[in-house]
């Protein structure tokens, strides 16, 4: 079953800027969420994977938080995006391969992975380099 693409739109705002659905979906909980949190993987995590699956491990690497709202999220044409690049710790030691990208409910953790997709080229880290995700880096909603 498909979702208009109106809907798509509408729900891809509910996530990523907490903006209600109207008589459908509200934001006005008792604590949602402020922010949502980006993570980098060396693989696809999957769909049944969660934020942890395959997720980087070199030095200096965290979870980058971005605000759930219009100024952390541009949603248009059944895709988000970052509003501005996120950039992650830079590497002190250790390896990575950068293939995919998420986005998930918490810091750290094996968290729910709310949407992920691909990093086009992918990042090579190694020592020195700060990988660092820009306003072209998509997720789109099917």
């Amino acid at each position: 079953m498909s979702k208009g693409d109106t809907f798509e739109n509408d729900w891809l705002k509910l996530i990523f800027q907490a903006t209600a659905i109207a008589n459908i979906a509200d934001n006005a909980t008792t604590a949602p969420l402020t922010n949502l949190y980006v993570a980098l993987h060396t693989a696809d995590p999957g769909e049944a994977g969660t934020q942890a699956t395959n997720e980087a491990t070199y030095t200096g690497y965290a979870r980058v938080s971005v605000a759930r709202s219009a100024g952390g999220w541009t949603v248009t044409a059944n895709s988000v995006s970052p509003v501005a690049a996120i950039s992650f710790g830079a590497c002190t030691a250790g390896t990575n391969t950068i293939t995919h990208w998420s986005v998930g409910v918490a810091v750290s953790g094996a968290t729910k992975l709310l949407y992920s997709g691909t990093v086009t080229p992918n990042i090579s880290v190694t020592n020195g380099v700060t990988p660092q995700l820009t306003t072209a880096s998509t997720i789109t909603e099917d």
